[in-house]
């Protein structure tokens, strides 16, 4: 009787315990431990022009690109940080200084540019955008459109340190 007694008592012990470890995934957050960095796209960095200024908008507006930045590993948030981004769009190519702008990320890593309609380059609807910035490695991303009608693009960044 003993015997039936401990290895009931371990029975039970052993299904709190994973019981407890079940719940607590439950009431924690996840965490996105081991986050990998984004890697360059291949034509990212085409027409790309080092120190774009920051600005409110590029163009006449009427599209938004948008996305985050966060930091690889940990996957946190990446405040101030630089974004390029420049396309070709209704009013100019992508080649031309007034078709590139900058902006900064806001406290939760996310940034939003306003900038003309984007139109198909190379028979496709796409942007470009550069992380740029110290403390990082640079990226460049060439993100295409579901299709050319599209008034907004997302774009996220999960960037290695250097």
């Amino acid at each position: 009787m003993t015997e039936v007694f401990t290895t009931r008592r371990r029975l039970l012990a052993a299904t709190g315990a994973t019981v407890a470890a079940g719940m607590s995934g439950l009431i924690l957050p996840a965490r996105a431990a081991g986050l990998a960095p984004t890697p360059t796209m291949r034509g990212g960095a085409n027409n790309y022009l080092p120190g774009a200024p920051i600005v409110e908008r590029i163009g006449a507006g009427g599209f938004w690109m948008t996305g985050t930045v966060r930091r690889a590993g940990d996957g946190a948030p990446l405040a101030g940080q630089r974004v390029q981004i420049w396309a070709h769009t209704t009013e100019g190519h992508e080649r031309d200084p007034e078709s590139h702008g900058a902006t900064l990320t806001d406290a939760n890593g996310e940034f939003r540019l306003e900038m003309p309609q984007i139109v198909p380059a190379f028979g496709q609807a796409h942007g470009h955008l550069a992380y740029e910035g110290d403390g990082f490695e640079t990226v460049f991303l060439r993100p295409v459109m579901a299709s050319p009608n599209d008034t907004t693009l997302h774009a996220d960044f999960v960037l290695k340190p250097v």
